[in-house]
Protein backbone atom coordinates (compact mmCIF):
# COMPACT_ATOMS: atom_id res chain seq x y z
CA UNK A 1 0.00 0.00 0.00
CA UNK A 2 0.69 3.47 -0.86
CA UNK A 3 1.94 5.18 2.90
CA UNK A 4 3.09 8.55 2.27
CA UNK A 5 2.78 10.94 -0.79
CA UNK A 6 4.43 13.83 -1.23
CA UNK A 7 3.82 16.84 -4.23
CA UNK A 8 5.37 20.06 -5.00
CA UNK A 9 4.42 22.58 -7.22
CA UNK A 10 1.43 21.64 -9.59
CA UNK A 11 -1.14 23.58 -10.79
CA UNK A 12 -2.81 24.96 -8.59
CA UNK A 13 -1.35 23.22 -5.33
CA UNK A 14 2.27 24.39 -3.63
CA UNK A 15 2.55 21.85 -1.36
CA UNK A 16 0.64 18.40 -0.24
CA UNK A 17 2.39 15.85 2.36
CA UNK A 18 -0.02 13.11 3.25
CA UNK A 19 -0.20 9.87 5.40
CA UNK A 20 -1.95 7.01 4.10
CA UNK A 21 -3.42 4.01 5.59
CA UNK A 22 -5.06 0.74 4.01
CA UNK A 23 -8.63 0.25 3.03
CA UNK A 24 -10.91 2.97 1.10
CA UNK A 25 -9.44 6.88 0.82
CA UNK A 26 -11.86 8.91 -0.65
CA UNK A 27 -10.87 12.49 -1.57
CA UNK A 28 -13.99 14.69 -1.36
CA UNK A 29 -14.31 18.86 -2.04
CA UNK A 30 -16.60 21.73 -3.75
CA UNK A 31 -15.87 21.25 -7.75
CA UNK A 32 -12.89 22.86 -9.12
CA UNK A 33 -11.13 22.57 -5.95
CA UNK A 34 -8.25 20.24 -7.54
CA UNK A 35 -9.43 16.66 -6.67
CA UNK A 36 -8.91 15.42 -9.96
CA UNK A 37 -5.43 17.30 -10.20
CA UNK A 38 -4.77 15.73 -6.63
CA UNK A 39 -5.56 11.91 -8.10
CA UNK A 40 -3.35 12.85 -11.42
CA UNK A 41 -0.42 13.63 -9.47
CA UNK A 42 -0.54 10.44 -7.66
CA UNK A 43 -0.97 8.53 -10.35
CA UNK A 44 1.91 10.40 -12.36
CA UNK A 45 4.37 8.87 -9.56
CA UNK A 46 3.44 5.90 -11.10
CA UNK A 47 4.03 6.22 -14.38
CA UNK A 48 -0.25 6.38 -15.20
CA UNK A 49 -0.30 9.90 -16.03
CA UNK A 50 1.89 12.84 -16.96
CA UNK A 51 1.64 15.28 -14.50
CA UNK A 52 4.77 18.03 -14.62
CA UNK A 53 5.00 18.76 -11.18
CA UNK A 54 8.59 19.63 -9.52
CA UNK A 55 8.79 17.14 -7.43
CA UNK A 56 6.19 14.42 -6.78
CA UNK A 57 7.47 11.49 -3.80
CA UNK A 58 5.89 8.22 -2.85
CA UNK A 59 6.77 5.44 -0.39
CA UNK A 60 5.09 2.01 -0.91
CA UNK A 61 5.97 -0.82 2.20
CA UNK A 62 5.58 -3.96 0.04
CA UNK A 63 5.39 -4.15 -3.61
CA UNK A 64 4.22 -8.35 -3.62
CA UNK A 65 6.86 -8.86 -5.73
CA UNK A 66 10.97 -8.68 -6.51
CA UNK A 67 12.23 -5.18 -7.94
CA UNK A 68 15.40 -7.55 -8.95
CA UNK A 69 13.01 -9.16 -11.76
CA UNK A 70 13.72 -5.52 -13.45
CA UNK A 71 17.49 -5.17 -12.62
CA UNK A 72 16.68 -2.96 -9.42
CA UNK A 73 17.83 -3.29 -6.10
CA UNK A 74 15.55 -4.95 -3.24
CA UNK A 75 14.38 -2.70 -0.52
CA UNK A 76 11.67 -3.34 2.08
CA UNK A 77 10.31 0.28 1.58
CA UNK A 78 9.80 1.18 -2.37
CA UNK A 79 10.38 4.60 -2.68
CA UNK A 80 8.88 6.45 -5.84
CA UNK A 81 9.71 9.82 -7.15
CA UNK A 82 9.26 12.12 -10.08
CA UNK A 83 11.24 15.34 -11.03
CA UNK A 84 10.43 17.58 -13.57
CA UNK A 85 12.48 20.06 -14.85
CA UNK A 86 13.49 20.83 -18.83
CA UNK A 87 12.18 17.09 -18.61
CA UNK A 88 10.36 14.45 -16.24
CA UNK A 89 12.97 12.33 -14.66
CA UNK A 90 11.90 9.01 -12.90
CA UNK A 91 12.98 6.48 -10.09
CA UNK A 92 13.04 3.98 -8.24
CA UNK A 93 14.41 3.50 -4.81
CA UNK A 94 17.14 6.35 -6.52
CA UNK A 95 17.34 3.84 -9.59
CA UNK A 96 16.80 5.91 -12.68
CA UNK A 97 14.13 4.47 -15.29
CA UNK A 98 12.09 5.00 -18.26
CA UNK A 99 8.07 6.25 -17.52
CA UNK A 100 7.43 3.22 -19.41
CA UNK A 101 9.56 0.84 -17.71
CA UNK A 102 7.72 2.56 -14.07
CA UNK A 103 4.46 2.08 -15.72
CA UNK A 104 5.20 -1.62 -16.22
CA UNK A 105 6.78 -2.45 -12.56
CA UNK A 106 3.22 -0.33 -11.47
CA UNK A 107 1.43 -2.27 -13.49
CA UNK A 108 2.14 -5.26 -11.11
CA UNK A 109 0.37 -3.99 -7.95
CA UNK A 110 -1.74 -0.75 -9.03
CA UNK A 111 -4.79 -0.42 -11.30
CA UNK A 112 -6.56 2.64 -12.82
CA UNK A 113 -10.11 2.04 -13.29
CA UNK A 114 -12.06 4.18 -15.55
CA UNK A 115 -15.02 3.85 -17.73
CA UNK A 116 -13.36 2.46 -20.68
CA UNK A 117 -11.29 -0.12 -18.79
CA UNK A 118 -12.81 -3.44 -19.69
CA UNK A 119 -9.68 -5.32 -18.27
CA UNK A 120 -11.93 -7.18 -15.51
CA UNK A 121 -14.06 -9.14 -18.40
CA UNK A 122 -10.64 -10.38 -20.64
CA UNK A 123 -10.57 -13.96 -20.64
CA UNK A 124 -7.48 -14.12 -19.23
CA UNK A 125 -8.95 -12.34 -16.20
CA UNK A 126 -12.05 -14.02 -15.88
CA UNK A 127 -10.22 -17.56 -15.62
CA UNK A 128 -8.03 -16.30 -13.04
CA UNK A 129 -11.22 -15.55 -10.43
CA UNK A 130 -12.15 -18.94 -11.19
CA UNK A 131 -8.71 -20.40 -10.31
CA UNK A 132 -8.07 -18.53 -7.54
CA UNK A 133 -11.34 -19.33 -6.26
CA UNK A 134 -10.05 -23.39 -6.68
CA UNK A 135 -7.26 -22.48 -4.76
CA UNK A 136 -7.83 -25.28 -2.14
CA UNK A 137 -8.45 -27.93 -4.61
CA UNK A 138 -5.33 -29.55 -4.69
CA UNK A 139 -6.00 -32.39 -7.34
CA UNK A 140 -6.79 -29.21 -9.67
CA UNK A 141 -3.87 -27.37 -8.62
CA UNK A 142 -1.88 -30.37 -9.65
CA UNK A 143 -3.60 -31.39 -12.59
CA UNK A 144 -3.10 -27.02 -13.71
CA UNK A 145 0.65 -27.38 -12.54
CA UNK A 146 1.24 -30.81 -15.09
CA UNK A 147 -0.64 -29.07 -17.78
CA UNK A 148 1.65 -25.87 -17.96
CA UNK A 149 4.94 -28.17 -17.67
CA UNK A 150 3.53 -29.87 -20.70
CA UNK A 151 1.94 -27.14 -22.76
CA UNK A 152 5.56 -25.31 -22.40
CA UNK A 153 7.02 -28.87 -23.51
CA UNK A 154 4.19 -28.61 -26.25
CA UNK A 155 5.29 -25.69 -27.36
CA UNK A 156 8.69 -26.01 -28.01
CA UNK A 157 8.68 -29.31 -29.14
CA UNK A 158 6.04 -27.76 -32.05
CA UNK A 159 8.12 -25.21 -32.97
CA UNK A 160 11.29 -27.08 -33.15
CA UNK A 161 8.96 -29.36 -35.37
CA UNK A 162 7.81 -26.47 -37.54
CA UNK A 163 11.39 -25.18 -38.18
CA UNK A 164 12.20 -28.86 -38.92
CA UNK A 165 9.55 -28.87 -41.44
CA UNK A 166 10.53 -25.64 -43.27
CA UNK A 167 14.15 -26.80 -43.59
CA UNK A 168 12.60 -30.05 -44.99
CA UNK A 169 11.21 -28.08 -48.19
CA UNK A 170 14.86 -26.83 -48.60
CA UNK A 171 16.49 -29.66 -47.55
CA UNK A 172 18.54 -30.46 -50.93
CA UNK A 173 19.41 -27.14 -51.57
CA UNK A 174 20.63 -26.54 -48.08
CA UNK A 175 22.61 -29.61 -48.46
CA UNK A 176 24.17 -28.95 -51.50
CA UNK A 177 25.12 -25.44 -50.32
CA UNK A 178 26.55 -26.66 -47.15
CA UNK A 179 28.54 -29.64 -48.57
CA UNK A 180 29.44 -26.64 -51.57
CA UNK A 181 30.95 -24.26 -48.28
CA UNK A 182 32.74 -27.41 -46.67
CA UNK A 183 34.53 -28.34 -50.23
CA UNK A 184 35.72 -24.48 -50.12
CA UNK A 185 37.48 -25.23 -47.04
CA UNK A 186 38.95 -28.83 -47.76
CA UNK A 187 40.14 -27.93 -51.01
CA UNK A 188 42.41 -25.08 -49.89
CA UNK A 189 43.01 -27.53 -46.62
CA UNK A 190 44.11 -25.31 -44.25
CA UNK A 191 46.76 -25.80 -41.27
CA UNK A 192 47.14 -23.51 -38.15
CA UNK A 193 49.74 -21.37 -38.23
CA UNK A 194 50.47 -22.08 -41.68
CA UNK A 195 49.52 -18.46 -42.60
CA UNK A 196 52.47 -17.24 -40.52
CA UNK A 197 55.71 -19.48 -41.86
CA UNK A 198 54.33 -18.74 -45.61
CA UNK A 199 54.11 -15.13 -44.76
CA UNK A 200 58.04 -15.52 -43.28
CA UNK A 201 59.17 -17.56 -46.56
CA UNK A 202 57.63 -14.83 -48.51
CA UNK A 203 59.80 -12.17 -46.29
CA UNK A 204 63.07 -14.82 -46.69
CA UNK A 205 62.57 -15.24 -50.36
CA UNK A 206 62.15 -11.18 -51.19
CA UNK A 207 65.47 -10.84 -49.04
CA UNK A 208 67.25 -13.76 -50.62
CA UNK A 209 69.26 -12.19 -53.69
CA UNK A 210 70.30 -9.40 -51.95
CA UNK A 211 71.29 -11.37 -48.49
CA UNK A 212 73.53 -13.34 -51.00
CA UNK A 213 75.34 -10.33 -52.23
CA UNK A 214 75.80 -8.88 -49.07
CA UNK A 215 77.46 -12.00 -47.56
CA UNK A 216 79.40 -12.11 -51.28
CA UNK A 217 81.22 -8.46 -50.49
CA UNK A 218 81.34 -9.58 -46.70
CA UNK A 219 83.63 -12.22 -47.35
CA UNK A 220 85.95 -10.30 -48.00
CA UNK A 221 87.06 -9.69 -44.98
CA UNK A 222 88.87 -13.34 -44.74
CA UNK A 223 91.17 -12.24 -46.55
CA UNK A 224 93.19 -9.77 -43.89
CA UNK A 225 93.20 -12.54 -41.69
CA UNK A 226 96.56 -13.26 -40.90
CA UNK A 227 97.43 -9.61 -41.98
CA UNK A 228 95.56 -9.18 -38.54
CA UNK A 229 97.00 -11.70 -36.70
CA UNK A 230 100.64 -10.62 -37.46
CA UNK A 231 99.74 -7.10 -36.45
CA UNK A 232 98.15 -8.64 -33.04
CA UNK A 233 101.42 -10.43 -32.85
CA UNK A 234 104.03 -7.52 -33.08
CA UNK A 235 101.86 -5.90 -30.82
CA UNK A 236 102.18 -8.62 -28.22
CA UNK A 237 98.29 -8.22 -27.79
CA UNK A 238 96.18 -11.83 -27.59
CA UNK A 239 94.51 -12.26 -30.50
CA UNK A 240 92.02 -14.73 -29.44
CA UNK A 241 89.14 -12.67 -29.55
CA UNK A 242 89.60 -11.49 -33.02
CA UNK A 243 89.70 -15.50 -34.04
CA UNK A 244 87.01 -15.61 -32.20
CA UNK A 245 84.89 -13.42 -33.77
CA UNK A 246 86.26 -14.55 -37.31
CA UNK A 247 84.97 -17.96 -36.24
CA UNK A 248 81.84 -16.40 -35.31
CA UNK A 249 81.32 -14.47 -38.60
CA UNK A 250 82.09 -17.19 -40.53
CA UNK A 251 79.36 -19.58 -38.77
CA UNK A 252 76.91 -17.00 -39.33
CA UNK A 253 77.33 -16.61 -43.32
CA UNK A 254 77.27 -20.62 -43.68
CA UNK A 255 74.00 -20.95 -41.78
CA UNK A 256 72.46 -18.62 -43.99
CA UNK A 257 74.06 -19.69 -46.92
CA UNK A 258 72.62 -23.03 -45.93
CA UNK A 259 69.25 -21.81 -45.15
CA UNK A 260 69.18 -19.53 -48.89
CA UNK A 261 70.21 -22.81 -50.40
CA UNK A 262 66.72 -24.48 -48.84
CA UNK A 263 64.95 -22.02 -50.75
CA UNK A 264 66.43 -22.42 -53.82
CA UNK A 265 63.46 -25.48 -54.46
CA UNK A 266 60.62 -22.76 -53.33
CA UNK A 267 58.26 -21.61 -56.66
CA UNK A 268 57.58 -18.04 -54.62
CA UNK A 269 54.58 -17.96 -57.14
CA UNK A 270 53.29 -20.69 -55.46
CA UNK A 271 54.04 -19.26 -51.66
CA UNK A 272 52.22 -15.98 -53.09
CA UNK A 273 48.87 -17.91 -54.33
CA UNK A 274 48.45 -20.07 -51.28
CA UNK A 275 49.27 -16.70 -49.17
CA UNK A 276 46.55 -14.93 -51.12
CA UNK A 277 44.01 -17.98 -50.67
CA UNK A 278 44.68 -18.27 -46.49
CA UNK A 279 44.12 -14.30 -46.77
CA UNK A 280 40.93 -14.92 -48.02
CA UNK A 281 39.53 -17.40 -45.81
CA UNK A 282 40.89 -15.16 -42.78
CA UNK A 283 38.81 -12.31 -43.88
CA UNK A 284 35.85 -14.45 -43.94
CA UNK A 285 35.68 -16.41 -40.97
CA UNK A 286 38.46 -13.94 -38.51
CA UNK A 287 41.01 -16.96 -38.66
CA UNK A 288 42.27 -20.20 -39.77
CA UNK A 289 41.14 -21.62 -36.28
CA UNK A 290 37.20 -20.28 -36.93
CA UNK A 291 37.43 -21.46 -40.15
CA UNK A 292 37.94 -24.98 -39.28
CA UNK A 293 35.48 -24.28 -36.95
CA UNK A 294 32.92 -23.30 -39.29
CA UNK A 295 33.62 -26.38 -41.35
CA UNK A 296 33.12 -28.71 -38.23
CA UNK A 297 30.14 -27.20 -37.46
CA UNK A 298 28.88 -27.41 -41.20
CA UNK A 299 29.56 -31.06 -41.06
CA UNK A 300 27.67 -31.39 -38.18
CA UNK A 301 24.66 -29.82 -39.75
CA UNK A 302 25.15 -31.69 -43.06
CA UNK A 303 24.80 -34.68 -40.94
CA UNK A 304 21.95 -33.38 -38.94
CA UNK A 305 19.83 -32.98 -42.18
CA UNK A 306 21.22 -36.63 -43.45
CA UNK A 307 19.17 -37.55 -40.65
CA UNK A 308 16.41 -35.58 -40.52
CA UNK A 309 13.50 -37.98 -41.68
CA UNK A 310 13.91 -39.46 -38.25
CA UNK A 311 14.70 -36.73 -36.49
CA UNK A 312 11.24 -35.69 -37.55
CA UNK A 313 9.31 -38.56 -37.14
CA UNK A 314 10.59 -38.61 -33.27
CA UNK A 315 9.61 -35.27 -32.73
CA UNK A 316 6.50 -35.97 -34.56
CA UNK A 317 5.15 -38.53 -32.18
CA UNK A 318 6.57 -36.19 -29.34
CA UNK A 319 4.43 -33.56 -30.20
CA UNK A 320 1.17 -35.66 -30.89
CA UNK A 321 1.83 -37.37 -27.78
CA UNK A 322 1.66 -33.91 -25.79
CA UNK A 323 -1.29 -32.38 -27.47
CA UNK A 324 -3.18 -35.64 -26.35
CA UNK A 325 -2.04 -35.56 -23.06
CA UNK A 326 -2.54 -31.48 -22.51
CA UNK A 327 -6.03 -31.82 -24.05
CA UNK A 328 -7.24 -34.90 -21.52
CA UNK A 329 -5.75 -32.48 -19.04
CA UNK A 330 -7.09 -29.54 -20.24
CA UNK A 331 -10.45 -31.36 -20.21
CA UNK A 332 -10.18 -31.99 -16.09
CA UNK A 333 -9.32 -28.06 -15.77
CA UNK A 334 -12.73 -26.97 -17.72
CA UNK A 335 -14.82 -29.65 -15.56
CA UNK A 336 -13.57 -28.18 -12.71
CA UNK A 337 -13.80 -24.91 -13.33
CA UNK A 338 -17.42 -25.14 -14.73
CA UNK A 339 -18.32 -26.00 -11.33
CA UNK A 340 -16.85 -23.28 -9.79
CA UNK A 341 -17.82 -20.99 -12.37
CA UNK A 342 -21.45 -22.03 -10.93
CA UNK A 343 -20.91 -20.24 -7.40
CA UNK A 344 -18.81 -17.48 -9.09
CA UNK A 345 -21.92 -16.40 -10.73
CA UNK A 346 -24.03 -16.95 -7.73
CA UNK A 347 -21.64 -14.50 -5.98
CA UNK A 348 -21.79 -12.06 -8.42
CA UNK A 349 -25.83 -12.27 -8.21
CA UNK A 350 -25.52 -11.71 -4.51
CA UNK A 351 -23.63 -8.44 -4.60
CA UNK A 352 -25.78 -7.17 -8.07
CA UNK A 353 -28.35 -7.14 -5.44
CA UNK A 354 -26.73 -4.88 -3.35
CA UNK A 355 -26.61 -2.60 -6.84
CA UNK A 356 -29.69 -2.68 -7.67
CA UNK A 357 -29.03 -5.27 -10.35
CA UNK A 358 -29.82 -9.04 -11.68
CA UNK A 359 -29.30 -12.11 -14.13
CA UNK A 360 -25.42 -11.83 -14.42
CA UNK A 361 -25.21 -15.21 -17.37
CA UNK A 362 -21.40 -16.41 -16.64
CA UNK A 363 -20.58 -19.33 -19.14
CA UNK A 364 -17.91 -21.69 -20.04
CA UNK A 365 -17.44 -22.45 -23.88
CA UNK A 366 -14.40 -24.23 -25.84
CA UNK A 367 -11.91 -22.40 -27.54
CA UNK A 368 -8.51 -22.83 -29.24
CA UNK A 369 -5.96 -24.56 -26.92
CA UNK A 370 -3.73 -21.85 -24.95
CA UNK A 371 -1.92 -21.63 -21.91
CA UNK A 372 -4.61 -21.13 -20.12
CA UNK A 373 -6.47 -24.45 -21.23
CA UNK A 374 -9.23 -24.40 -23.60
CA UNK A 375 -12.07 -22.54 -21.76
CA UNK A 376 -13.65 -19.26 -23.08
CA UNK A 377 -15.79 -17.49 -20.31
CA UNK A 378 -18.52 -15.23 -21.43
CA UNK A 379 -20.39 -12.72 -19.64
CA UNK A 380 -23.65 -11.46 -20.55
CA UNK A 381 -26.18 -9.19 -18.37
CA UNK A 382 -30.12 -9.97 -18.56
CA UNK A 383 -29.11 -11.89 -21.88
CA UNK A 384 -27.14 -9.01 -23.01
CA UNK A 385 -23.83 -8.89 -24.27
CA UNK A 386 -21.26 -6.19 -22.69
CA UNK A 387 -20.95 -4.14 -25.15
CA UNK A 388 -24.72 -3.65 -25.16
CA UNK A 389 -25.02 -2.71 -21.44
CA UNK A 390 -25.22 0.97 -19.97
CA UNK A 391 -21.75 2.58 -18.79
CA UNK A 392 -23.71 2.34 -15.25
CA UNK A 393 -24.66 -1.49 -15.27
CA UNK A 394 -21.11 -2.28 -16.96
CA UNK A 395 -19.44 -0.11 -13.55
CA UNK A 396 -21.77 -2.04 -11.25
CA UNK A 397 -21.14 -5.73 -12.73
CA UNK A 398 -17.09 -4.97 -12.80
CA UNK A 399 -17.52 -4.34 -9.31
CA UNK A 400 -19.33 -7.62 -8.57
CA UNK A 401 -16.92 -9.58 -9.80
CA UNK A 402 -14.08 -7.10 -8.08
CA UNK A 403 -15.45 -7.99 -4.82
CA UNK A 404 -15.71 -11.62 -5.56
CA UNK A 405 -12.35 -11.59 -6.66
CA UNK A 406 -11.38 -10.26 -3.53
CA UNK A 407 -13.02 -13.11 -1.53
CA UNK A 408 -10.47 -15.19 -3.17
CA UNK A 409 -7.83 -13.07 -3.02
CA UNK A 410 -4.60 -14.78 -0.22
CA UNK A 411 -3.18 -11.45 0.74
CA UNK A 412 -3.55 -7.86 -0.14
CA UNK A 413 -3.66 -8.03 -3.67
CA UNK A 414 -2.96 -4.04 -4.70
CA UNK A 415 -4.19 -0.86 -4.88
CA UNK A 416 -6.86 0.67 -6.69
CA UNK A 417 -8.02 3.81 -8.54
CA UNK A 418 -11.21 4.33 -9.15
CA UNK A 419 -12.04 7.38 -11.47
CA UNK A 420 -15.84 8.84 -11.28
CA UNK A 421 -16.85 5.87 -9.34
CA UNK A 422 -20.38 7.05 -8.20
CA UNK A 423 -20.84 10.33 -10.27
CA UNK A 424 -24.42 10.86 -11.42
CA UNK A 425 -25.77 8.08 -9.66
CA UNK A 426 -28.79 8.32 -7.38
CA UNK A 427 -28.53 7.86 -3.38
CA UNK A 428 -29.83 4.44 -3.49
CA UNK A 429 -26.99 3.37 -6.15
CA UNK A 430 -24.34 5.12 -4.73
CA UNK A 431 -25.31 3.31 -1.15
CA UNK A 432 -24.79 0.20 -2.79
CA UNK A 433 -21.68 0.95 -4.26
CA UNK A 434 -20.33 1.83 -1.02
CA UNK A 435 -21.25 -1.48 0.10
CA UNK A 436 -19.58 -3.48 -2.27
CA UNK A 437 -16.19 -1.16 -1.80
CA UNK A 438 -16.56 -1.49 1.87
CA UNK A 439 -15.80 -5.21 1.15
CA UNK A 440 -13.41 -5.19 -1.71
CA UNK A 441 -11.21 -2.32 0.56
CA UNK A 442 -10.72 -5.37 2.74
CA UNK A 443 -7.89 -6.71 0.09
CA UNK A 444 -7.29 -3.59 -1.51
CA UNK A 445 -6.79 0.09 -0.83
CA UNK A 446 -8.76 1.86 -2.67
CA UNK A 447 -8.47 5.77 -3.66
CA UNK A 448 -11.20 7.38 -4.73
CA UNK A 449 -12.75 10.52 -5.65
CA UNK A 450 -16.08 10.79 -4.34
CA UNK A 451 -19.73 13.46 -5.48
CA UNK A 452 -21.83 11.16 -2.81
CA UNK A 453 -22.23 11.46 0.75
CA UNK A 454 -22.25 7.64 0.87
CA UNK A 455 -19.44 6.08 -0.06
CA UNK A 456 -17.67 9.41 1.59
CA UNK A 457 -19.31 8.17 5.10
CA UNK A 458 -17.46 4.41 4.96
CA UNK A 459 -13.93 5.97 3.90
CA UNK A 460 -11.11 4.92 6.44
CA UNK A 461 -9.81 8.44 5.61
CA UNK A 462 -11.64 10.94 4.40
CA UNK A 463 -9.68 13.88 2.88
CA UNK A 464 -10.75 17.29 1.72
CA UNK A 465 -9.59 19.56 -1.01
CA UNK A 466 -10.38 22.81 -0.84
CA UNK A 467 -8.77 26.27 -3.23
CA UNK A 468 -8.70 29.57 -1.26
CA UNK A 469 -7.37 32.68 -3.41
CA UNK A 470 -6.24 30.18 -6.20
CA UNK A 471 -4.11 27.85 -4.09
CA UNK A 472 -5.42 23.96 -3.55
CA UNK A 473 -4.60 22.50 -0.22
CA UNK A 474 -5.50 19.06 0.96
CA UNK A 475 -5.79 17.61 4.78
CA UNK A 476 -7.51 14.64 6.67
CA UNK A 477 -10.31 15.38 8.28
CA UNK A 478 -12.58 14.02 11.48
CA UNK A 479 -15.96 13.95 12.97
CA UNK A 480 -17.22 17.33 13.37
CA UNK A 481 -15.79 18.37 10.31
CA UNK A 482 -16.42 15.41 8.25
CA UNK A 483 -20.03 15.67 9.28
CA UNK A 484 -19.97 19.09 7.95
CA UNK A 485 -18.39 17.67 4.61
CA UNK A 486 -20.60 15.02 4.26
CA UNK A 487 -23.75 17.20 5.16
CA UNK A 488 -22.71 20.19 2.23
CA UNK A 489 -22.59 16.88 -0.15
CA UNK A 490 -26.27 16.56 0.72
CA UNK A 491 -27.20 19.76 0.83
CA UNK A 492 -25.08 22.43 -0.96
CA UNK A 493 -23.62 25.37 0.21
CA UNK A 494 -26.43 25.99 2.23
CA UNK A 495 -26.29 23.42 5.02
CA UNK A 496 -29.65 22.72 6.74
CA UNK A 497 -30.05 21.33 10.22
CA UNK A 498 -31.75 18.22 8.27
CA UNK A 499 -28.21 17.26 6.43
CA UNK A 500 -26.38 17.44 9.46
CA UNK A 501 -28.72 14.61 10.84
CA UNK A 502 -27.86 12.51 7.88
CA UNK A 503 -24.56 12.74 7.79
CA UNK A 504 -24.44 11.99 11.48
CA UNK A 505 -26.79 8.99 11.03
CA UNK A 506 -24.67 7.62 8.01
CA UNK A 507 -21.08 8.28 9.75
CA UNK A 508 -22.93 6.43 12.84
CA UNK A 509 -21.91 9.20 15.47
Amino acid sequence: MITRFYLKNYLSFREVELEFKNGLIVFSGISGAGKSVLMESILSLFGLKNAKAELIEGSIDSLGFDLEEFGLTKDDEAVFKKIQKDKSRYFLNNQTLSQKSLSDISSKFIRYIHIKDNSDFNNDNLLEVIDLSLGDDKEFSRVKEEFSSKYIDFIKSSSELNKLISEEKNIEELKEFISYEIKKIDDINPQIDEYEELSNIKKQLSQKEKIENSIEKAKGIFEYTSSVNQVLNLLETDSSFFDDAINELNNIFEKSSDKLNLLEDINIDEVLTRIEQLSHLQKKFGSIQECLEYKEQKKQELARYENISFEKSSLEKKVKDLKSQIESLAQLITLKRKDALKIIEQKVNGYLEYLYLSDALFTLENTLLSKTGCDMVQVSLKNAKLENISSGEFNRLRLGLMAVKSEYALSNSGILFLDEIDANLSGKESGAIAKVLEQISKKYQIFAISHQAQLTSVAHQHFLVEKVDGISNVYEIYQEKRVHEIARMISGDKITAEAIDFAKNLLRV
